[in-house]
């Protein structure tokens, strides 16, 4: 996996100390904090969630030929014996596209690469990426792809993406290691999971997709999940990363970037991919639990929850 520049960002309840861990995952900055009155507990639930995300990196990143995602989607058998993590996350792909009506199809990664995205991004480098072939529309492989006892169920050469579902699911995994502390916030690259038993109000700000200083609006939530899909940032000459299903090419929908809210991490990255590609006529019928997207001319559009 590999992300772009934070575009949601939580503060800590003005109320309550925090311990905070930042450290190198899913090709940028994962953060997490956690408040409470018995440090060494706290530390201990800050060192497993960093370890639940590290693992889903190197079990899920398609950057790495050794990795089990990786090794599943080059494996010629079409049902493969797989970890609970994978097997999650392959359940998640078929969920998905149900849940989106098609529009979040985590098995898209050839258009993907197509489309130029084929290495971690790199900022510096974007001029390497290229569109390598036109696009068309995709076939929806997710409907083939299920879990089957321990095994992952899919069709011999249907590849698997992992991308924002991989990060909603770690910021899940890694909310169970907290649940205990008084206050935590879980940040994998602006896919956040917020809680803490004291139910203390956590200031959420959204980015400008377009001005990495400016904050567009300030959400107040004491728990739950925000995520946030964009096109201005994973962005390179005649193409962006964010694929849509109908066209097989970069998605243009007028929408730039959306902010849902939901219970889940994998439940609003879901619902925000889904959202941005359903354009602005369309987006709040994603957004059952309110969110914000921004459309291509800059303006912000709240969503009441």
């Amino acid at each position: 996996m590999s992300t772009s520049a934070t575009v949601s960002r939580a503060a800590a309840p003005a109320t309550i100390a925090e311990q905070r861990r930042r450290f190198a995952c899913f090709g940028t900055t994962v953060g997490v904090s956690a408040g409470g009155d018995d440090r060494l507990a706290v530390a201990c639930a800050l060192a497993g969630a960093r370890a639940i995300a590290e693992d889903a990196h190197r079990r899920l990143t398609r950057f790495e030929p050794g990795s089990e995602l990786s090794r599943l989607n080059a494996d010629p058998r079409g049902a493969v014996p797989a970890s609970d993590l994978l097997r999650t996350f392959a359940a998640a792909v078929r969920w998905a596209g149900d849940a989106s009506g098609g529009l979040v199809d985590a098995t898209c990664l050839a258009a993907v690469e197509a489309a130029g995205y084929r290495e971690h991004f790199d900022p510096a480098r974007v001029e390497r990426l290229r569109r390598d072939r036109p696009a068309s529309p995709l076939p929806g492989e997710w409907r083939l792809v299920g879990v089957r006892g321990d095994e992952v169920v899919r069709p011999a050469g249907v590849r698997l993406d992992s991308g924002g579902l991989g990060k909603g699911l770690a910021a899940d995994r890694m909310a169970g290691t907290l649940a205990r502390c008084a206050s935590w916030a879980v940040d994998c690259a602006g896919d956040l999971r917020l809680g803490g038993a004291a139910g203390l109000l956590r200031p959420v700000d959204v980015g400008d997709p377009f001005d990495d200083e400016r904050v567009v609006h300030r959400f107040h939530l004491a728990r739950g999940a925000v995520a946030t899909s964009g096109v201005t940032r994973r962005r390179w000459a005649g193409g962006h990363h964010l694929v849509d299903p109908r066209t097989g090419a970069p998605a243009d929908t007028g929408i730039v970037q959306v902010t849902a809210l939901a219970d889940r991490g994998v439940v609003a990255e879901v619902r925000a991919k889904a959202a941005l590609l359903a354009g602005p006529d369309h987006a709040a019928e994603h957004l059952p639990d309110g969110g914000l997207f921004v459309t291509a001319d800059g303006r912000p559009h709240l969503v009441a929850r």
